[in-house]
């Protein structure tokens, strides 16, 4: 059975960010991932997930003034990217994390080829100090509505990233609303990449609210992940409508939906 993971950055966001550890146990939820906790006590959240008893998955690279959307694959910013990245490496230590997603950057159209190079050299070397902690390096594919102007669009363009990055702890972030809006033909081409799939997530297309609307039948995605022998967790990337807790009913299948108060 899928098991579902809450992204802390979206889920429960009425709530003080330390407190979303205890109501996201509280619905269900066994496993949780950050986006950017930087504002935050390491210490005080590694205690709420022990707490807790939690999987902790993983956290982003940090966005700067600027470049909200990373800087993995800009020329010329390499030497920032190595400094964004220690920086992520050593919170995720600190919080016995999983992965880290290294976010791409924005490249212009003419310097794509460039960046993409840069983007195999910043990776090779994340990798590196990332497996001395047993980590994983997770790259994803945006939709270009979202974030115009974005290194990495598609899953097949992953797929040929890592095959040049060449290191085993470098793996693809598959969400399904990206890629439901970058081509479609989303269950078969999960299945083609599912090899180099370290990450599922899940979103409603084209709301990002919760996954029992739009273009995506989800009920379906999730039995497919299962037939297909996926066994990473299922990121809950959304925007809920309004509360949390009082649209965790598409979730109750798989275990999510126990009242918060």
């Amino acid at each position: 059975m899928p098991r579902l993971a809450a992204n802390l950055a979206y889920l429960f966001a009425d709530r003080p960010p330390l407190d979303r550890f205890g109501a996201a146990a509280a619905a269900g939820f066994r496993a949780v991932e950050l986006q950017y906790p930087y504002d935050q006590d390491p210490a005080a959240m590694r205690a709420a997930i022990d707490r807790h008893d939690l999987t902790m998955l993983g956290v982003n690279t940090a966005p700067l003034p600027g470049a909200p959307s990373g800087i993995a694959g800009v020329p010329g910013r390499e030497s920032e990217f190595a400094a964004l990245f220690e920086r992520a490496l050593a919170l995720a230590v600190a919080l016995g994390g999983r992965t880290i997603h290294c976010l791409a950057g924005v490249v212009p159209e003419g310097e794509r080829e460039a960046g993409e190079a840069t983007f195999v050299e910043n990776l090779r070397h994340a990798a590196d100090r990332a497996a001395a902690h047993g980590l994983t390096i997770l790259i994803e594919p945006l939709n270009t509505v979202d974030r115009p102007g974005y290194l990495l669009t598609r899953a097949e363009q992953a797929a040929a990233i890592l095959a040049r990055v060449e290191r085993a702890n470098v793996r693809m972030q598959f969400d399904f609303y990206h890629q439901q809006i970058m081509g479609g033909d989303i269950l078969r081409r999960f299945e083609r990449h599912l090899p180099l799939i370290g990450h599922v997530q899940v979103a409603a297309v084209p709301s990002r609210a919760e996954p029992d609307e739009g273009e995506v039948h989800y009920g379906n995605v999730l039995a497919a992940l299962d037939r297909l022998g996926y066994a990473g967790f299922v990121g809950c990337e959304y925007v809920p409508r309004g509360r949390t807790e009082d649209g965790l009913g598409w979730a109750a299948a798989w275990g999510i939906g126990s009242p918060v108060s």
